[in-house]
């Protein structure tokens, strides 16, 4: 329905490049708090994890008034690990603000929601964030994200993309450097002008696409989506079709959209707009809403996998019960159930034991923000050591997680660094410098070794076959790459020290040195004879250490 003044439009960006703090502005500048209201720092971050965490975890909607425009904004996550949470709500928009810290310049999460965007044929608008920070280069900004434009395979639209600066804690936007510096009335007016409404047929079949599920202990499941033909009022009949195939007929009993902070009911809903439908008895994410008489099935949400799992178990130890209140497996089945509803980036697998669980998701942080969730929640449950999931390719390879990781460091620590990458198996792929005196590594290192604090991570694929590399040796505390100039000697990690077969164990000149230089020290030998292993042992028997006449002169008395 093109003419329409609604606009629809998401921020995306890299982890603390002030996407929560821009969508702050965006309300304050539209006149949405009262005068005198205190408001929290970052609003939109309404959960409890993320305002102690201070990141963004959950895609979170909301709209203004500008203008006469209705402008719905979508704020989404940051880091790498919620990657899910973005990809799920780019389809309900018609352009992003990408922003961009002018002090960085573009990091790796930057790459990741660019590409997505590109896609799916969105045209950003560029946002130089930051620009009032000391030491900011906005130019080289704009010129590194026009080379991971190209990079990315933008088209000539795409390229072609508006620029604005501004500073989303002071609370302007600019045109240019020169320009005065008053509010972010240039961004929205930006937004308005450069962001094509929605083109969608009113008239035709309802088709509403569920990329959000919310739950209310009074309404039920709500569902929270972009309606992409048709329109919707409350009361109407309307079918869900659920993953499985199955369809469930249900009556529309609320019809709710965004305003600033809070919902209120619509009395109706038509193609382009963003709104909250209640009143089904089951629901997921990626679920079509449609009607009965003419029904429209949209396609099911496709999100990267996971990299990274855990298995959580029932509580069996002493202390079972002494906390929670949610013990048992059913308990925890349930739960984990319910929460892949919602978390499309999340998946829960089975095992042979009843009471134990395979939970897939994109990162540490994404299954330690669940495990959180649920024990403040009540339950009681164990956990394994998280572990990287390996996959086969096309070709038969063995592929394995890999995290691209940026690193800003004075020069001085530069070489402890590159070594540290290098002991991971890091591959260097940029170096230089950051700022006055600083240096930044930009470098590709193995996820189950990348335990770094890295300012920035994307996970990618890295064949586990690559050159120099020599497959994984089942059964052994390292199943990784196999290089023999970069591995400590495997033999000591085989029982008797025998060497694998096929693999150069202690050949490198580099661990032959190190064998000659420290040799194996010999057990330390008790006075009374013995080792001190044995010693140990035989005093751990009680009476068997003593020796016979001993025994029984114990035994007498």
């Amino acid at each position: 329905m093109p003419g329409r003044e609604v606009r629809n439009i998401a921020i995306i960006a890299h982890v603390d490049h002030g996407k929560t703090t821009l969508v702050d502005g965006f309300l304050r500048q539209a006149g949405q708090f009262r005068t005198g209201e205190v408001v929290a720092d970052c609003a939109m971050d309404s959960n409890d994890l993320e305002r102690e965490r201070g990141i963004t975890i959950l895609s979170k909607f909301t709209a203004i008034t500008w203008k006469g425009t209705r402008i719905n904004i979508v704020d989404t996550p940051g880091h790498a690990d919620f990657g899910g949470e973005v990809e799920r709500v780019l389809k309900m928009v018609d352009s992003v603000c990408l922003l961009v810290d002018a002090f960085e310049g573009p990091m790796p999460q930057t790459r990741f929601v660019t590409r997505k965007a590109l896609a799916l044929g969105l045209r950003p608008i560029l946002v130089v964030n930051k620009v009032d920070r000391a030491g900011c280069d906005p130019a080289g900004t704009i010129d590194a994200t026009f080379d991971l434009f190209c990079a990315l395979g933008a088209t000539d639209a795409q390229l072609d993309f508006p620029i604005i600066y501004a500073s989303g804690r002071e609370g302007w936007a600019a045109l240019d450097l020169t320009s005065e510096r008053k509010d972010l009335g240039p961004l929205l007016d930006m937004v308005v002008e450069t962001v094509p409404p929605p083109n969608a047929d009113v008239e035709g079949p309802l088709a509403m696409h569920v990329t959000t599920l919310d739950y209310d202990d009074y309404l039920g499941y709500v569902a929270i989506g972009r309606i992409e033909s048709g329109r919707i009022k409350p009361g109407d009949r309307v079918m869900c079709v659920h993953r499985s195939g199955a369809r469930e007929e249900f009556r529309v009993a609320k019809l709710l959209g965004y305003q600033s902070l809070k919902r209120f009911e619509l009395a109706e809903a038509v193609a382009g707009d963003i709104c909250a439908v209640t009143g089904m008895q089951d629901l997921t994410v990626g679920e079509t809403i449609t009607e009965i008489a003419r029904p429209v099935v949209l396609p099911l949400l496709e999100i990267e996998e996971p990299t990274v799992k855990m298995q959580f178990m029932s509580n069996n130890g002493p202390f079972s019960g002494k906390e929670g209140k949610y013990v048992t497996s059913r308990n925890l089945r349930d739960r984990l159930f319910k929460e892949i509803k919602s978390n499309v980036a999340l998946r829960v697998e089975e095992t042979a034991s009843p009471d134990t669980f395979d939970v897939l998701g994109r990162g540490e942080l994404h299954l330690s923000v669940l495990i959180e969730t649920m024990r403040r929640e009540g339950y009681e449950l164990m956990v394994s050591q998280p572990q990287v999931i390996f996959k086969t390719g096309d070709g038969g390879e063995k592929l394995e997680p890999y995290e691209e990781v940026v690193i800003d460091l004075d020069k001085a620590y530069s070489g402890a660094i590159i070594e540290e990458l290098g002991r991971r198996d890091g591959r260097m792929q940029e170096m230089g410098p950051a700022d006055e005196g600083r240096m930044r590594h930009a470098a590709l290192a193995l996820e189950r070794r990348a335990h770094l604090a890295g300012r920035g991570r994307d996970q990618h694929l890295w064949p586990l076959l690559s050159p120099g590399a020599r497959a994984a040796v089942p059964g052994t505390p390292d199943q990784g790459l196999r290089r023999p100039d970069h591995r400590p000697a495997l033999a000591r990690q085989r029982p008797h020290r025998q060497p694998v077969q096929g693999q150069e164990a202690d050949q490198h000149p580099h661990h032959l040195r190190r064998r000659e230089a420290v040799p194996d020290p010999a057990p330390p030998v008790h006075a009374r004879g013995g080792t001190r292993v044995h010693q140990r042992r035989r005093a751990g028997r009680g009476d068997a250490r003593r020796d016979p006449p001993t025994q029984a002169r114990a035994r007498s008395q």
